[in-house]
């Protein structure tokens, strides 16, 4: 038996350590497991993908998860992303988690995918961390419930290993991710997983690849530049809000702004490009007199 779960985020979720989080649970209940993240550069807000493999035997197969038991999507937005195309390779077997807060506009399509149960994970990690962007524990946690292998206290026991491994010494944030998982735990069911043959060990033959030698060491880049047609807007899961009777034209929003989507009026005022910001919230940590608030995304909000 194995057990193939593919998570997709986004960079600043901490999917890497849910699948971390998912695999030591497992290996804590004695499964062998494998779990490894996949991703380009770092960008925050850029769709990233991680693995676990969990079986009672043996593990041989290597590489990424095309064909998966089990989809944890931890931002709703990369449904529609083609980069990330999370429901690619589920079928109606597949079991999909969804971290949302906009149920109703989730297309009822989804349900031809496979078995779709929709939590809104980021407002469980608001409510007892205070911020939600890191939703590392409730995803690690929804992964094992599902399984219907692992148990809580081996899901609290991961989160306390993976965060500490990671860097995290405070006791208290470490307990409110405790709490975060064990919520994420209990509101949602185990199911009955249908799982994949499992594939070969070995090639039955060589696969002889063809020699060309290197042209260039860097690629050539042959189209215009497009980044203004990218709207990493939607990328955000929050947002940042300029309070302009507090603002004082100090610019450091400006300054610091990693992606220059922030620009000046001809009154000095700063106006951010909601289309491009990605979230990374920058801009609000910096403002030295808070007049930048954070709303978290909802279909209401206008680009």
């Amino acid at each position: 038996m194995m057990i193939r779960i593919r998570f997709h985020g986004r960079g600043g979720h901490g999917i890497k350590t849910a699948s971390r989080i998912a695999g030591t649970a497992a290996s804590m209940e004695g499964f062998n497991v494998q779990d490894f993240p996949l991703y380009g550069a770092e960008r925050r807000g850029a769709p990233l993908t991680a693995y676990t493999r969990i079986s009672d035997g043996t593990i041989f197969e290597r590489g990424i998860i095309s064909s998966p038991d089990i989809v944890i999507i931890a931002d709703d937005s990369l449904i529609e992303e083609p980069m990330a195309d999370p429901l690619n390779g589920a079928d109606t077997n597949t079991v999909i988690i969804i971290n949302t807060n906009r149920p109703h506009d989730i297309s009822e399509g989804l349900a031809a995918r496979g078995r779709v149960f929709l939590i809104d994970a980021t407002e469980i990690s608001m409510s007892v961390i205070g911020k939600g962007s890191a939703i590392s524990a409730a995803m690690g946690a929804a992964a094992c419930r599902v399984t219907g292998l692992i148990n809580k206290v081996a899901v609290e026991k991961a989160v306390v290993k993976e965060l500490t491994s990671i860097g995290i010494s405070s006791e208290e944030i470490i307990r409110k991710n405790v709490e975060v998982a064990g919520t994420c735990f209990d509101s949602l069911p185990s199911f009955e997983i249908i799982t994949r043959a499992e594939t070969s060990q070995l090639l039955t033959k060589t696969i002889v690849l063809p020699y060309e030698a290197p042209a260039i060491s860097t690629p050539n880049v042959i189209a215009s530049g497009n980044i203004i047609e990218r709207k990493t807007g939607k990328w955000r899961t929050f947002r940042p809000v300029i309070n302009y009777d507090k603002c004082n034209h100090c610019w450091i929003c400006f300054v610091w702004c990693p992606d220059g989507v922030i620009s000046l009026d001809d009154k000095e005022f700063p106006h951010i490009d909601y289309d491009h910001c990605k979230g990374c919230l920058i801009c609000y940590e910096e403002c030295p007199i808070k007049a930048i608030t954070v709303e978290r995304e909802s279909s209401s909000n206008e680009q």
